[in-house]
């Protein structure tokens, strides 16, 4: 999984909802979006991203949609129950 090509995916999710008047209710909609559509892994790397100076190269916005909603966007671990 390409950690820059999420980031310029999560990008233009930012640019859109950047026009939206209510910054909160943009800031809510990419979280949404991100969590909606997007895999846990892809959730994961992302958020890896977040920590590193790859974040860098995201938009405002998104950095800030990702860390007000970082717990909702962290994917949740998975139990595996073996029969025996």
């Amino acid at each position: 999984m390409n950690e820059q090509h999420l980031i310029e995916m999560a990008n233009r999710i930012g640019e859109f909802f950047e026009s939206m008047p209510d910054r909160d209710e943009a800031l809510a909609g990419i979280a949404e979006h991100i969590r909606s559509f997007w895999e846990p892994r892809m959730r994961r790397v992302l958020l890896n991203a977040l920590d590193e100076a790859s974040a860098s190269t995201m938009r405002e916005i998104v950095r800030e949609a990702l860390l007000l909603r970082r717990a909702e966007l962290e994917p949740r671990a998975t139990a595996f129950v073996t029969s025996l």
